[in-house]
This record gives C-alpha cells, structure tokens and sequence, in this order.
C-alpha cells in the first residue's frame, strides 16, 4: 500500500519509529546501511524496523539529486518480501525515470 497509507494505519507508536527511520533515510541517504535498510536489487531498497514483533518495511528507491522515493509500505509476515510488493515498487520506478527523461 502507499506510505502515506501505511503509515497512517500504524500505532502511534510503531508510526514515530517509521518516521525516525525515514529521517534517518534523510539524513544518510545511500550510505545507510544493514540493519537499517537492505537492497532487494534493481535499485530498490527496503527501509526495516521490528517493533512489538512486528517487521515493518518501507520500499524506496534514490531519485535524482539527493531525492529518495517512498514507494509503498507493509508488515512483514514471512522470511521473504513479497514479489507484489517489490514488483509494485520496480512498477513505480520505472514510471518514475520515464518522467524524469
């Protein structure tokens, strides 16, 4: 689902460790690294947090300049990302080049 929905779909609590994530993103962009962020390949990256047993992931990709695009969030439910989800993330990246050409 859209960032701006997962998020708004979370606890309060789980909702202010997403955005500390996010700033953190921010600040470190591509040098940011395990445990925090993870490439799942062609230029996607997945932004992690666990928080009351939960894995929450963020799907993201660096745009140009020092932009970095939030594409779609989701808890986790098992040990690997599901292909919809980087599918609709790599979906959305390649829109987002085409645009920028």
């Amino acid at each position: 689902m859209p960032v701006s929905i997962f998020l708004d779909e979370l606890t309060v609590k789980m909702h202010a460790k997403m955005l500390s994530r996010i700033v953190l993103l921010a600040k470190n962009g591509p040098n940011l690294r395990e445990p925090v962020c993870k490439s799942l390949g062609d230029g996607i990256f997945e932004l992690r947090s666990q928080m009351d047993g939960y894995a929450l992931r963020i799907l993201y990709f660096f745009g140009s300049g020092k932009n970095v695009i939030l594409t779609n969030g989701f808890v986790k439910k098992t040990n690997k990302t599901p292909r919809e989800v980087i599918k609709q993330a790599k979906a959305f990246r390649k829109d987002y080049l085409q645009k920028e050409r």
